[in-house]
């Protein structure tokens, strides 16, 4: 998970500092220095490292702190403030100009996420904001990389122009031309990328910068290669004069030294993070609330968020209305994993709940994403009176639901005594308690 390295060693350090009551400035200064060795070993660039701790430390030996009853948490406020304004203080939105279509050039080095980046965003922007988009094959270099961003157009429902012997600069200008004409307000530009810069790789890029116009630009660079990262947006900056920042993989960097870097460094901020392999697996970086979960604060807000894209309005009642009547049945409880499973890793959001990342517990206990698809399996083994009235599953049903979904009894009695937990569960929380309770097969 993400920060997750950089994130236990912040709060074994501010639990100890917990533990001080009153703070004096050498306390301060021996936990800031472990803060920046935490910090340097997250790769964080130097610099960054030494500005942020200073001022940190400014902030710290003041009378905000040194006279507080709570001086710890003044500490930890101060750091999480300081976090935020490092990342870019609020979130930096696309700016698509005035006129249509806009215009939006992905651009960075080889093995980036380029084209698989350049169809998360024009699904995201018909999703969330209603765009009608195109998108523009300009990497002509890379084997197959136009038929890559054809299969990803088909599987978005998202048109793309390709003009075979045609330059990359003749593509964009092609591709805006054409949107104009089919009234679409978006394009997206796919350009190539190297293993690394050279004079006619930004040569190119300035062709199709000027043919094109771009309102944004923005530079896709991989978390997990850390400060190699920070020095590729360097490089770019350079030479072209890049708006904002895309950080892929960033759910695989457990060190998270980019992320808190790039703007520092560059100037210029974090637009959006790839959070995962699949087509919706990209979100706006919000600097708040990252920073709350390398605290261990958690992210409730994007929990919300993820749930609202997720869950089915219509849907929530119709189950509301079931459980008041006790009518949930087994396809309900199939409905419910196969939502849950769209918002993602369940450690993942584990790890966005307060004080769960911080809870030692959380270590032991291990979430099996496979064995949700084994749920699912078992489920639709069975008849639709048996999903209907779980009751009437006896030891041959079992057998046979067993022997169709390629596991044991033993996995179905367990899915139907996780079946029953939940049911106690929600009419439990509908009757004000609050029952213990845990998931068997997912958590273990």
């Amino acid at each position: 998970m993400a920060f997750e390295g950089l994130s236990e060693k912040l709060q074994t350090i501010f639990q100890r500092l917990k533990g001080h009551g009153k703070l004096s400035e050498r306390d301060i200064d021996a936990a800031l220095k472990e803060v920046r060795i935490a910090l340097l070993e997250a790769d964080v660039n130097f610099k960054v490292v030494k500005t942020f701790t200073e001022r940190v430390r400014q902030r710290a030996i003041g009378q905000e702190v040194m006279e507080s009853l709570t001086p710890a948490q003044q500490v930890i406020k101060i750091v999480h403030s300081e976090l935020v304004e490092l990342m870019g203080s609020s979130v930096s939105r696309l700016n698509l100009g005035q006129g249509a279509p806009s215009v939006i050039m992905m651009v960075g080095l080889q093995g980036s996420g380029k084209t698989t980046t350049s169809a998360k965003l024009a699904n995201l922007l018909r999703k969330a904001n209603g765009k009608r988009p195109t998108m523009a094959a300009c990497d002509t270099r890379r084997p197959a990389a136009v038929k890559q961003l054809e299969v990803l157009g088909k599987q978005i429902d998202v048109p793309v122009t390709f003009l075979e012997g045609s330059s990359p600069e003749a593509i964009a200008k092609s591709a805006v031309d054409g949107a104009l004409k089919a009234a679409r307000d978006l394009v997206i530009i796919d350009t190539a990328g190297r293993l690394h810069i050279d004079e006619e790789l930004m040569q190119e890029l300035e062709r199709i910068k000027e043919a094109a116009r771009p309102d944004e630009i923005l530079l896709v660079v991989d978390a997990m290669t850390g400060q190699d990262a920070v020095n590729v947006a360097k490089a770019f900056q350079e030479s072209i004069d890049f708006t904002g920042v895309i950080l892929t993989k960033i759910d695989g960097d457990a060190r998270g030294g980019a992320a808190l870097s790039i703007r520092a460094v560059t100037g210029k901020p974090i637009k959006f993070v790839g959070t995962g392999e699949k087509i919706d697996g990209i979100e706006a970086f919000h600097p708040d609330r990252m920073a709350s979960r390398i605290l261990g604060m958690g992210d409730i807000l994007s929990i919300i968020e993820k749930a609202q894209e997720t869950f089915d309005t219509e849907h929530a009642r119709e189950m509301e209305a079931k459980l008041r009547r006790q009518e949930f049945s087994l396809e309900d409880f199939l409905v419910q994993l196969k939502e849950i499973k769209k918002m993602g890793s369940i450690g993942d959001m584990l790890s966005m709940i307060p004080g769960m990342s911080a809870n030692r517990r959380l270590k032991d206990i291990k979430v099996d994403e496979k064995q949700m698809a084994r749920l699912e399996a078992i489920i639709s083994s069975m008849t639709a009176g048996e999903r209907r009235r779980p009751e009437i599953i006896d030891s041959s049903r079992k057998k046979r639901i067993a022997a169709g979904s390629g596991t044991k009894v033993q996995d179905v009695n367990a899915l139907l005594k996780q079946f029953e937990d939940t049911k106690k569960l929600l009419k439990a929380f509908g009757g004000g308690k609050k029952p213990k309770f845990r998931m068997p097969g997912i958590f273990q």
